[in-house]
């Protein structure tokens, strides 16, 4: 393959994927982590796979929670009301999602928040979004509930400080990890290099490990040092980083937070959950970079950890089909259903089983919140 050119001349030549650009970059520089592959194929301000389209749905690859089932971010937006309620229910306050896919949860949450007209009022919306693309279908979806008074920002450290009410549902798993593997030499980092028969016309990718293991012996868990030969431990750097800067807001004044997502609770642990999604189907992780989406399990112990050390505290982590239950979503499901024809009331039931059912997303889904230290000290958030 030719030398990568420079960053004007390869903007002007335009190279045709993202895996063209990923490789005159391999082949410049070196293999570079599995971290930095994930972060551009998910984020490349041109090829980068959120960037450019919407990929929720039955018609994109993969299907969140909030498009299942209204009850789901019904039952949210109850609890960022309690949440706040219980909080003192401080003056003109942050509504924060990341990563708020089209809108829906978003929606539904303020849709069900209309019960107290006074965390509407004083509630100002903020979504953490980079992609153009989604930012558009947000605003469609939302415009009719909250007019323009809408704030996008690409990072959560543009939202302007005071009291907070955030949500993060299925934001950690879609942030860049890096990979470590114990060989008997020791621990060394997973990184993506070009295959060596690859043809610059159509690039290929494998995984390789670094030369001398400087940063796998770093980026280790001490708990996790002496895993048997071949394991693959995966820590997220970003995450942690984002994770500590809720807890920092959340320190600083009033405010909780709710992360959903699927994961492990009991962490640092051992496995390769690296995975990509295309058309509600598993799909090769190196194959087509920016044509898929990218995912990992979130270790929540990592997360919650990360917040505390930011200031907030949090509260153990509970399966998502259990605190959907305890927040009453049986019994909204039954009132819709009393309203509902027989092919709705299916749906109903369908999508119900589909959220709390342990064989499907009630058990693997988890949620952990976040909050200004002593602010919960009667009872737990709800649900938790």
């Amino acid at each position: 393959m030719p030398s990568r050119p420079d960053a004007m001349a390869e903007e002007s030549a335009g190279p045709d994927t993202l895996a063209h650009l990923l490789a005159r970059r391999i082949v410049m520089d070196g293999p570079i982590s599995v971290g930095a592959f994930m972060a551009e194929a998910l984020g490349h301000p041109r090829f980068g796979y959120y960037m450019r389209r919407d990929p929720f749905g039955k018609g994109g690859d993969f299907t969140t929670a909030p498009e299942i089932s209204q009850m789901f971010g019904e039952l949210v937006g109850l609890w960022c009301v309690d949440s706040w309620a219980r909080l003192g229910g401080p003056g003109p306050f942050h509504l924060v999602e990341l990563g708020p896919g089209r809108g829906t949860l978003m929606a539904d949450a303020l849709r069900a928040a209309a019960v107290l007209p006074l965390f509407r009022d004083n509630a100002t919306v903020h979504l953490v979004e980079t992609s153009p693309a989604l930012r558009e279908r947000q605003r469609q979806t939302l415009q009719p509930i909250v007019g323009d008074a809408i704030h996008w920002h690409d990072r959560l450290e543009d939202v302007p400080d005071g009291p907070t009410i955030l949500i993060a549902n299925e934001f950690f798993d879609a942030l860049p990890i890096r990979q470590v593997q114990k060989t008997n030499y020791g621990w060394f980092e997973r990184l993506v290099d070009v295959e060596p028969d690859s043809t610059e016309d159509a690039p290929r990718f494998r995984f390789v490990l670094e030369a001398f293991g400087s940063s796998g012996n770093r980026l280790v868990p001490e708990a996790l040092r002496d895993a048997p030969d071949g394991s693959v431990v995966e820590v997220s750097p970003a995450s942690q980083a984002v994770a500590r800067l809720i807890g920092s807001r959340l320190a600083e004044a009033p405010g909780a937070a709710l992360v959903i997502d699927y994961g492990y609770v009991q962490g640092p642990a051992v496995g390769d959950t690296l995975q990509a999604m295309r058309r509600h189907a598993y799909a090769a992780v190196l194959e087509a970079p920016g044509e898929a989406d990218l995912t990992a399990h979130v270790d929540f112990a990592a997360i919650a950890g990360a917040a505390r050390e930011g200031g907030a505290q949090s509260f153990a982590p509970v399966e998502q089909g259990e605190w959907l239950t305890r927040l009453g979503i049986r019994q909204r499901a039954a009132a819709l259903t009393a309203k509902a024809n027989p092919a709705q009331a299916r749906d109903i039931r369908g999508a119900l089983d589909r959220l709390i059912d342990p064989a499907q997303m009630g058990r693997l889904f988890k949620l952990v919140a976040l909050a200004t230290p002593g602010a919960f000290a009667d009872a737990p958030p709800a649900g938790f």
